[in-house]
């Protein structure tokens, strides 16, 4: 395509963009950021890239200062021409998006859920028409618009549609769209700028001034067009000669400045009021432009002093255009113009804008227009804008005089900072507060964010006291808010947690008693899961065992809500409790609520707990692909890799001993000692592996002499076995019995299963075979894999050492293939040897018959595998059906089958010895500092 004259030297960048929009008419979606300086071209480059595209819609949206605090107000103005597609969109998603965008009431949608909303309604319209979303001036989009933009910018793969966002270099924009790829717009190069340059001024300009003038100005496009429109060959020489660096920004703005008083008075009164209002509603700046007595015709001046583009919207030339009209006036001239804005907003029923601009028209303080603003927020909040409920707020405090009122609105902007995500943010609002007009409330509230704040944030070692702090807050809300104190209390126990032993400023038992009378203080599920926890610490395990299932049954009944509220605190119960079954189906249905309501910060806690549970007892290979799960779940949020890595799984997939203590120690000094303990179990697991039971010893014997909670009992049966095995049977004793005890108590069959494996190790070799037989009938069903195959190996082994072989390659060949299936390749490697020296053989697939997935195609298989449609399994994974369907038609050119009927039997007849699973790629990094970790 012909390159206009303003886009000398951008050829390349067009045809990146260009390629973008070519790929999203091949069902190959895309997105890139644009970004660059002031006046560097982008929006140039914005409309050369999508102009005339036959066939294509484009979708333009810019961004507006003056909405930039309205929650999804961007969004709104997006959707409104795709309304036609809303009802082909899932209930919840439809849901989000209108309540988000005001069209419908509902209880505050979570962004990403509002995301995955806009990503279908977008592919849904875009089969019937590629589209093109362009966006400019993303920076000053309000920052739940940009969160879901960028969330489906992530999220685009195999849609007919391309997302182009156009921003100023700038650090909240980067945060908030990382994860899309970037086209960083630079100055043009010298040949390209001399051109621009020679073309543009009429005069003959000497070679050495212009090439001096493309230097001073950076090859800045704007500015070497500009420049030369109004300043003569000798001016520019001038500039262009002179010793010091030309700031541009500052040259061109006083330029812009010049030009707009130059315009004439009512011109520049008139551009004054639309520099103010900047936003969509062009009819807001009219109506106050009248108000004020400015009369039509200059907005014409101002157009054809070529300051402004007029039309549906109101677009300054540059925003330093829109800069230098704004400063120019004076303060009082400003707030003026602001007062007229809120006036024109409210006539049309725009109270957010309304407010906006009140505030703007105010010096000092004002309660009436905080007043105002604080109802503003709380719509926002209303709509799930929680980043602009902050904001908002934050402007709310700055016009609220010293008081109650005002404490009580820096403690709810901070709040609504930390549901934002932004902790900088509430760390700063923090820090503003006057801790001595604090209530007990508002105290404890201030406490419960800083809490928040250190887990999942950490500095230093301020997790460890993380259950004191929540505590702490308990007792401020005691007598004053029930249902705040009892959360707190939960708070205090899941926060003890990820520390574990590191724990300080207060004792399991007294966290103990405090849980225990927190839960007197009403009856109800809080109550019962208070209780449960309370007896879970301080009683003896079977009298405590009736009360933690009672609180397990509370929590099977609470509502979606309740459940991204309380439902990982199960995993606590059900561990104690050695209840596999109860605990996976809490969590999936914990993490099938944070999908409906698209929390996905929950959902990324929920399927890293996940992840650790399975290496307790149920499969490595699941393990690894709820790790997988992670990963693209934090990609599609905008990071790279887990926060936390699971280094149990790392332990059993090989990583180096030295490699998993350098991630366990690093998260040890921030206070994390649940993950070293983990570390340590992982690798005594994988010494048992190969025979290193001295070393297992040594890596368990630290754990079983200080027991943590639900944790450690967990473990017993690996001591047990590492203790018999390095000839220490007498430490193993008191451990078996333990296990005894426990199941006899809870009636667990995982529990009775390792308890009689534990017995056969210790029995006299006639007793030995009756434990075995009874570990492997406990065990089947239990939901516990890893347990019944190791049942199996143990006993395999036993009869190949009492010479029963036939019988001992039956169990070892059992073993080997449910390893080899659960890819645990060190137990798998152990159980072969057995099988080798019993003269077995494991069963294996033809050679070359093996088949990889990647972790997406092998998730999408077996959802659809399950009887999932495209649109369920979409929402399960935050993709769009296209891509769903993308996925599964690679999935059955791998497999060789042409219908989901046959799916089921195909990945059924793959289980042994053919590998489906995801391409091997375990995180490699250590725990740092900033890394934000979850409270896990």
């Amino acid at each position: 395509m012909e390159i206009p004259p303003r886009l000398v030297g951008r050829d390349d960048e067009i045809r990146t963009l260009r390629a973008l929009v070519t790929a999203a008419r091949n069902r190959a979606g895309g997105a890139l950021v644009v970004r660059g300086e002031p006046g560097i071209g982008k929006t140039s480059l914005l409309h050369a890239a999508t102009a005339r595209l036959p066939g294509v819609r484009v979708i333009r949206v810019d961004g507006y200062e003056a909405e930039s605090a309205i929650a999804f107000a961007a969004l709104h103005r997006l959707v409104v021409p795709l309304r036609a597609y809303e009802e082909a969109l899932p209930a919840a998603q439809l849901a989000a998006l209108r309540t988000a965008t005001g069209s419908a009431e509902g209880p505050p949608p979570d962004r990403f859920l509002v995301g995955l909303g806009l990503l279908g309604l977008l592919d849904v319209a875009a089969g019937d028409q590629p589209i093109v979303c362009a966006v400019d001036d993303a920076h000053w989009l309000d920052p739940e618009s940009l969160e879901v933009l960028a969330f489906v910018a992530r999220r685009l793969q195999a849609e007919s549609l391309a997302i182009i966002l156009a921003a100023r270099d700038d650090d909240a924009v980067g945060a908030r769209t990382a994860g899309v790829p970037v086209l960083q717009l630079e100055g043009l190069d010298r040949n390209a700028a001399l051109a621009l340059l020679t073309a543009s001024v009429p005069q003959t300009l000497d070679p050495l001034a212009a090439a001096a003038i493309v230097a001073a100005t950076g090859g800045n496009p704007l500015a070497l067009v500009d420049l030369s429109r109004d300043l003569d060959a000798a001016e520019l020489a001038a500039i262009g000669l002179a010793d010091d660096p030309v700031p541009i920004g500052r040259t061109l703005e006083s330029h812009y400045v010049h030009q707009v008083r130059r315009s004439g008075e009512e011109s520049q009164r008139w551009m004054l009021v639309a520099a103010a209002g900047s936003s969509a509603d062009t009819e807001v700046v009219l109506r106050a432009a009248r108000a004020l007595g400015i009369p039509a015709s200059a907005a014409d001046g101002a157009e054809a002093a070529g300051l402004v583009v007029l039309g549906s919207t109101v677009r300054f030339r540059h925003p330093l255009v829109r800069s230098a009209a704004y400063t120019s006036a004076s303060g009082a001239e400003r707030r003026r113009v602001h007062a007229a804005l809120s006036s024109a907003a409210a006539e049309l029923g725009l109270t957010e804008l309304e407010a906006v601009h009140a505030a703007k028209a105010t010096l000092g303080t004002d309660p009436a227009v905080a007043d105002r603003l604080e109802q503003a927020a709380d719509r926002a909040g209303e709509r799930g804008g929680f980043a602009s409920r902050a904001s908002v707020l934050t402007r709310a405090v700055e016009l609220t005089p010293a008081g109650p009122d005002r404490v009580r609105r820096q403690v709810a902007a901070a709040e609504a900072a930390l549901a934002a995500g932004a902790a900088h943010v509430a760390y700063e609002l923090l820090a503003g507060i006057d801790r001595s007009a604090l209530d007990p409330v508002l105290s404890g509230r201030v406490i419960a964010v800083e809490t928040a704040l250190a887990i999942f944030v950490p500095e230093g070692t301020r997790i460890v006291h993380a259950s004191e702090l929540m505590l702490r807050a308990a007792e401020l809300f005691h007598g004053r808010d029930l249902e705040r104190e009892q959360l707190a209390l939960v708070r205090a126990f899941e926060y003890a947690m990820p520390p574990e032993r590191l724990m300080e400023g207060v004792t399991l038992d007294e966290l103990g008693r405090r849980l225990t009378a927190g839960s007197e203080l009403s009856e109800g599920t809080v109550s019962t899961v208070l209780r449960g926890l309370g007896a879970h610490i301080l009683l003896p395990y079977a009298d405590a065992v009736p009360l933690m299932r009672r609180a397990v049954d509370a929590l099977a009944s609470i509502d979606d809500a309740d459940a991204l509220q309380l439902g990982t605190i199960s995993v606590a119960l059900t561990t104690a409790l050695w209840d596999a079954p109860a605990r996976h189906a809490h969590l999936v249905r914990c993490a099938a609520a944070a999908r409906e309501r698209g929390s996905l910060h929950v959902l990324d806690t929920v399927l890293w707990i996940l992840s650790l549970v399975e290496v307790n007892g149920g499969s490595p290979r699941r393990s690894g692909e709820y790790v997988e799960h992670v990963r693209e779940l934090r990609r599609a949020i905008g990071y790279d890799a887990e926060n936390v890595v699971n280094v149990a799984y790392l332990a059993w997939q090989g990583a180096p001993r030295e490699q998993v203590e350098a991630i366990a120690e690093g998260a040890g000094a921030l206070g994390f000692g649940g993950v070293q303990a983990s570390a340590a179990s992982g690798l005594a697991a994988r010494a048992l592996a190969e025979g290193a039971y001295a070393e297992a010893y040594a890596l368990l014997k630290p754990l079983v002499d200080d027991p943590y909670l639900q944790v450690t009992p967990l473990q017993y049966p690996d001591f047990v076995e590492a203790a018999v095995r390095s000839g220490r049977p007498a430490d193993a004793a008191p451990f078996v019995a333990l296990l005894a005890a426990s199941a006899d108590a809870n009636g667990s069959p995982w529990n009775r299963g390792v308890s009689e494996r534990s017995r056969a190790l210790v029995a006299a070799n006639d007793d030995a075979e009756v434990h075995y037989r009874a570990a492997i009938s406990a065990l089947d069903g239990a939901g516990v894999d890893l347990e019944i195959a190791r049942a199996h190996l143990l006993y395999g082994e036993w009869l190949r050492r009492s010479r029963r072989r036939r019988e001992a390659r039956e169990h070892l060949a059992t073993a080997a293939e449910a390893f080899e299936q659960m890819d645990a390749s060190a137990f798998a490697a152990r159980a072969r040897a057995e099988l080798d020296a019993a003269g077995g053989s494991v069963r294996t697939s033809a050679p070359g018959q093996a088949v990889h997935l990647t972790a997406q195609e092998s998730t999408v298989a077996r959802l659809a595998a399950s009887g999932r449609t495209n649109a369920e399994i979409g929402a399960t994974l935050f993709i769009s059906p296209n891509t769903v369907d993308y996925h599964l038609r690679k999935v059955f050119q791998k497999l060789a089958i042409t219908s989901r009927r046959q799916l089921a039997d195909r990945l059924d007849a793959l289980r042994y010895g053919q590998s489906i699973a995801s391409s091997p790629a375990h995180s490699r990094r250590s725990v740092s500092a900033d890394s934000g970790l979850p409270a896990r």
